[in-house]
């Protein structure tokens, strides 16, 4: 009887010595902070947040410092430039790089989302049966060339058969879309994100 409490007891302070060895060294192993230059807040990025908030980087030794750096060209700028490890936009950042004849080069490696998360807004009479169709002959503001919203827009209006028969105004930086339609500078607008406003 001796004997087996003898062994219990070795036991339990080998195995919460273990353990208090183990929660040491984690606490002491700092933490790499890696700067990750946003493109844009959307919903489609809900697992990246809930990621961050949940803490499973830290878990694995790494700080995010995330900023808000709106426009796939600025998201490149930022990485070469070195405010940021990590571009966190769409594929065609590392394409404005080469085009433009850099020596660095920006290389796309992963993917948080499979689609292009888009919303066509526009007037509220039309909310209960609105079709593609209906931008025949309207403005849609859909974010500036080359940006990836108007690559999908127009992908989806090719799709839609309406190749030419929407005016589709790119003369308005995406981070500015809801902003210029409020104030009435087109009939429809491409977003990411609904704008309530009342």
């Amino acid at each position: 009887m001796k004997k087996i409490l003898l062994i219990t007891l070795i036991s339990i302070i080998i195995i919460t010595l273990s353990i208090l060895i183990i929660k040491r060294n984690k606490k002491e192993t700092p933490l790499t902070k890696i700067t990750v230059a946003e493109v844009t807040h959307s919903v489609f990025y809900a697992p990246w947040y809930v990621s961050i908030e949940n803490d499973y980087f830290k878990e694995e030794n790494i700080e995010i410092d995330l900023i808000l750096t709106p426009g796939a060209d600025k998201v490149a700028s930022a990485v070469l430039s070195g405010d940021a490890n990590i571009g966190f936009s769409g594929p065609e950042a590392t394409m404005y790089v080469l085009v433009n004849g850099s020596n660095e080069r920006l290389f796309t490696f992963a993917s948080l989302t499979k689609r292009d998360g888009q919303f066509i807004v526009g007037d509220c009479s039309l909310k209960e049966s609105f079709k593609i169709e209906d931008l025949k002959g309207k403005t849609v503001l859909a974010g500036r060339s080359g940006g990836m919203p108007l690559m999908m827009f127009n992908y989806a209006l090719k799709e839609a058969n309406l190749e030419g028969k929407v005016k589709v105004d790119t003369s308005v930086e995406f981070a500015s879309l809801t902003g210029a339609y409020i104030s009435k500078q087109g009939d429809f607008v491409n977003l990411f994100e609904l704008s309530v406003r009342e």
